[in-house]
Parts: C-alpha cells; structure tokens; sequence
C-alpha cells in the first residue's frame, strides 16, 4: 500500500512563491510517475505537473509552466512542487499522487488528502 501526505500550503500574495511537499510511503516503484493536480473552488481536478522517479523527467500543464517545478528526492522519499509567481488562479487544493503508466497521462492509482493554497491578489 502506498500512503501520500501533502505538506506545505497557506496564503501567499499574488507574485509570491510556496513549496509543496508530498511524503511517500509504502511502495513506490522506481517507474512510477508522481503528479500535482489541483481542485479549485467549483471546478474539475486538473492537472498540474508530473515527475518520473526513474530518470527525472518532467512534465507540466501549461498554465504553470515557467512558473512551478516538480523535483523529487530519492533519499527522502519525497515530491516536491515548488511555486513561484503565484496568481490569484492558482488557488485551489492541490493533491499529490502517484502510480505507473505514460508520464503524460492523468490516470494515478494513489492519492493524498491534498492541502490548500490561497492566493491573494
């Protein structure tokens, strides 16, 4: 069984930057893809950035790209999403997930209880 805990969110200004944390436990295989996706007040989940263990790419929505980067740390067992150049848009729950299959595509076995953040303009 693989456990997922989100870390990290709160209110940040407009322009300002947080950094999500998501702790890893159970199994997770070295070719497991990790995702951010996020929930904002009365919309669907969407997806927000992808990391693979194995090899470290990466791959991003294009609402965040330039802004967000997904990193993972091995020794930690954690995925981290920093945020930089926050908008009032980017408000919204975001959840950690993970599980196997193509890093492009948005179908994760296991998720996170998500953690907030708000964005003030």
């Amino acid at each position: 069984q693989v456990q997922l805990v989100e870390s990290g969110g709160g209110l940040v200004q407009a322009g300002g930057s947080l950094r999500l944390s998501c702790a890893t436990s159970g199994r997770i295989v070295s070719t497991y893809r990790m995702g951010w996706f996020r929930r904002a007040p009365g919309k669907e989940r969407e997806f927000v950035a992808a990391l693979r263990w194995s090899g470290g790419r990466t791959y991003y929505a294009d609402s965040v790209k330039g802004r967000f980067i997904i990193s993972g740390d091995n020794a930690k067992n954690t995925v981290y999403l920093q945020m930089n150049s926050l908008k009032p848009e980017d408000t919204a729950v975001y959840y950690c997930a993970a599980g196997p299959g193509p890093i492009g595509t948005y179908s994760y076995d296991y998720w996170g209880q998500g953690t907030q953040v708000t964005v003030s303009s």
